[in-house]
């Protein structure tokens, strides 16, 4: 279920000036604390967006890293078994096995 952020209109109560209520997003926004029974508004406030933070999570999440070592050649630090350690322009053998990481 989604948490939305509300603050009081006036200078709030024990929940405190901003706090979050946890609710169906078919419910209609709150107009009243459920606490002090005061006027709230509800606040658009930023999504929390999870990224990848390391290559072992690229790599189980299917992604292909690829890290420039010198002019045309690139390390392939998320390969899987079989695949070469460097991708080298030119040479097609050295490329990521896209179809083994994609799939319908």
């Amino acid at each position: 279920m989604p948490v939305y952020e509300y603050e009081h209109a006036g200078p709030g109560c024990k929940l405190g000036k901003v706090f979050e209520i946890e609710h169906s997003i078919a419910e209609a926004a709150r107009r009243q604390c459920p606490l002090c029974g005061e006027p709230i508004v509800r606040l658009i406030s930023r999504p929390f967006i999870s990224a990848p933070t390391s290559d072992s999570d690229l790599k189980s999440m299917g992604f292909t890293k690829l890290v420039k070592r010198e002019t045309g050649v690139y390390e392939n630090v998320t390969r899987l078994p079989g695949e070469s350690r460097y991708m080298e322009a030119g040479k097609p053998d050295t490329t990521p096995h896209i179809r083994r990481r994609v799939s319908d």
